[in-house]
């Protein structure tokens, strides 16, 4: 595997350790920081994709737009597209006063973030890594 490519994978993985971590917090949760990390997992991991498969991207927080660059090697994942849809929104909007997310927002965040990582490791590392990557 690039070296790149498991740079991402392990920024990935820490994003959805971290957004876990904090989903289970019994004090002072901020449902804002799952939303975030949730989103910068799939994002990561869309890029890593992108690297492995020599793919060339720009600098964006637009998972739609990384969807659409990797579709041609895995049209299978535009299934994700709703969920991630929901989640472009936590990469910059929901950092800055005037938006929050709720328990629910959180919730539906982390399991997309899990169910694109497993179809990730699936596809790419096996089970073996996947597990690793949800430890925390």
């Amino acid at each position: 595997m690039n070296p790149l490519t498991v740079e991402w994978i392990e920024k990935a993985s820490a994003d959805l350790a971290t957004a876990g971590r904090e989903m289970r917090a019994r004090r002072d949760l901020n449902y804002d920081a799952v939303c975030f990390h949730a989103q910068q997992c799939v994002e990561k991991l869309l890029k890593a994709a992108l690297t492995e498969c020599g793919r060339d991207f720009s600098r964006t927080h637009d998972l739609n737009h990384l969807l659409d660059l990797i579709l041609a090697v895995n049209p299978l994942w535009d299934v994700f597209r709703p969920g991630f849809q929901e989640l472009v929104a936590y990469a910059v909007e929901y950092r800055n006063p005037g938006e929050n997310s709720d328990k629910e927002m959180a919730r539906t965040a982390l399991n997309t973030a899990k169910a694109f990582n497993a179809e990730f490791f699936n596809q790419y590392g096996g089970e073996e890594r996947e597990r690793s990557a949800v430890k925390g």
